[in-house]
């Protein structure tokens, strides 16, 4: 539906806000936490194994010192065996559970991730059309999908290697001191250093993940416009220009890059040389102590292996800061999404319409897309029901904008729009363009069959009436020399499909939704005369006893409209029918002439 609403869009240049440039870590975290609270059980037994192989993984240091202490030196064989053998029992069992622990945490990442995904895309669906204005379709799908992909790799990689973490440094800490107080206390002198390198390094880093994202949103924004235009840029020859351009924004992408992963490539050294000088300190220390026999060389073991488990913590936190920035930053490009109002919202008492009759008025409707502009200046019309209204004028006079507004696609800034005596603003907006059936210039048909594009139109309609949708639009007899005729696959953007070919399935889908009032927006445009008089055909059927709003610059289209309306600089400048505008030999009666050189 959202590309269906985005060709109706003002195609105006609009700049677009700065999305991503403000960073709230711990509200986005909490948010993200939020989201995998839904499975408390799974995120309990997870935590539940974590605190399990942790405490088994500072068993493992202390039995080597017993072992060393108690076997090893007097040259106990057996009892050496037997403790080897526990410990390797207590390894392979911490595999398992880690395993398991693993197992049930990307589960649980994927399940969050999934409502993610589904909550951003379902609220994408609610935004109004000036939000798709103002955004490239690119820099959104960066955001549904490689965004939402770093947070789901922070999900998996790094909530049980940070609780794990944590656990770790608190339990290694307490058997260390329980050991021995001095080694303990010359082990903690490198945790300062530790912390403030992390610090510095993640600052810096992190404000460079989040320029990454961003550059990587514009990057493909620019992919998505020149692939949709490659034949507009082929046409102009602007191929090289068009990599220059490319060329730019992909430097700049490499760019930020390069700063984000330079920064956080100097963690890892980093930690690994802190850990090193801390594992010197502890040697040094500790020699000194045997030779004093202030110690034993057991515990000097076993300190050497828990002040490894001890900065080990320290140093996969500071490496999954890597993982965790870039998830916090596209996780607020898509908490951003989220946080979206849309524009225009049905009212507590919105009225359900069932049917329309098909009385349409606007009353000195003036509108705006931006506020300074106004594009359409005291508009005023009335319908009354089974009218075609033809609206006409030169590009960029309003007509598209007065369907914009008659769908509410946008709302209005001055003037009332009443549909049926009731102002648009009380009905609720799915049930008021479930009426409005439309048919555009440039029809877009979705992926999948003949069959299912039609039946877009209304879900629940059976073959038949697909079939006879598309006999009353004249598409039947096309359809029926395709390959696999009502199945035939429709390729991307309908490309195996000629323009009048895809106009003949949007008519078919009309006439299948049985709208009560029609928007026909240069539906003729563009195809040959004898596509044309099929299309044609297929219109007259669909308008009968419908209101209908033509927009049309081939004129010759609207010479049996009730109502002809020519809009020129956002105002109606005249009025009529085809004999009265022609008699009146004004501005409709030029742009007739001049199109069929009377």
């Amino acid at each position: 539906m959202r590309n269906f609403q985005g060709q109706f869009a003002n195609k105006g240049a609009r700049n677009a806000p700065k999305m991503g440039e403000a960073r709230n870590t711990k509200g986005t975290v909490l948010r993200v936490w939020n989201y995998m609270g839904y499975q408390k059980a799974a995120l309990t037994f997870v935590i539940f194994l974590v605190f399990v192989t942790t405490l088994l993984g500072l068993l493992g240091p202390y039995l080597m010192g017993v072992i060393i202490d108690q076997y090893i030196v007097p040259k106990d064989l057996s009892g050496t065996a037997r403790m080897c053998l526990l410990l390797i029992a207590i390894y392979g069992v911490t595999v398992l559970l880690t395993w398991l622990q693993t197992f049930v945490m990307v589960n649980v990442a994927l399940k969050t991730i999934q409502k993610i995904r589904q909550d951003i895309f379902e609220k994408i669906q609610t935004l109004s059309l000036r939000f798709f204005d103002v955004r490239s379709q690119g820099d959104l799908m960066s955001r549904v999908t490689n965004d939402i992909d770093n947070l789901n790799q922070a999900l998996t990689q790094s909530v049980v290697q940070i609780i794990s973490s944590a656990l770790t440094f608190i339990g290694v800490t307490i058997a260390m001191f329980a050991l021995d107080w001095i080694l303990a206390i010359v082990t903690l002198i490198t945790v300062p250093i530790m912390f403030f390198v992390t610090k510095k390094l993640v600052t810096y880093s992190g404000k460079n993940f989040a320029k990454r994202q961003r550059d990587l949103g514009e990057l493909n924004g620019f992919i998505e416009e020149a692939i949709t235009g490659a034949d507009v840029t082929t046409l102009y020859g602007k191929e090289k220009e068009t990599v220059q351009n490319f060329n730019k924004i992909n430097e700049q992408l490499r760019v930020s890059a390069t700063k984000a992963d330079t920064f956080s490539a100097f963690i890892f050294p980093s930690m690994n040389f802190i850990n090193n000088l801390g594992m010197g300190l502890v040697i040094g220390t500790g020699s000194v102590m045997v030779l004093n026999g202030m110690t034993t060389v057991g515990v000097i073991a076993a300190f050497i292996n828990y002040s490894r488990q001890f900065s080990r913590p320290l140093s996969q936190f500071a490496t999954l800061m890597n993982t965790i920035q870039a998830a916090v930053a596209g996780g607020e490009r898509v908490f951003e999404i989220m946080d979206e109002v849309p524009e225009i919202q049905n009212k507590k008492d919105a009225f359900v319409v069932q049917n329309l009759q098909g009385h349409v008025a606007l009353e000195n409707v003036s509108f705006g897309y931006e506020g300074n502009k106004t594009i359409l200046k005291e508009v005023s019309l009335k319908a009354q029901p089974g009218e075609t209204i033809a609206l006409v004028g030169p590009t960029g006079s309003g007509k598209t904008t007065i369907i914009n507004l008659l769908t509410r696609f946008y709302d209005i800034q001055q003037g009332q729009i009443h549909i049926d005596g009731k102002d648009i603003k009380d009905y609720d907006i799915n049930s008021l363009r479930s009426k409005i059936g439309v048919v555009l210039q440039d029809t877009y048909l979705f992926a999948g069959t003949i069959m299912d594009n039609i039946r877009y139109g209304r879900l629940d309609a059976s073959d038949d009436e697909v079939i006879n949708a598309a006999k009353a639009a004249s598409a039947h007899s096309f359809i029926k020399h395709l390959p696999n005729q009502y199945e035939t696959k429709i390729a991307s953007e309908g490309s195996n499909l000629s323009q009048g070919q895809k106009q003949l399935l949007a008519i078919a889908r009309a006439i299948l939704a049985d709208a009560d009032i029609l928007i026909l927006d240069e539906a003729t445009s563009n195809i040959d005369t004898r596509t044309e008089l099929q299309i044609q055909e297929g219109l007259n059927n669909l308008m009968k006893g419908r209101t209908s709003f033509v927009i049309a610059h081939r004129l010759k289209t609207i010479e049996k409209a009730d109502q002809i309306l020519v809009i020129k600089d956002g105002s109606i400048l005249e009025r009529g029918n085809h004999e009265s505008l022609m008699e009146d030999r004004g501005f409709y009666f030029d742009l007739y002439t001049s199109q069929f050189k009377i």
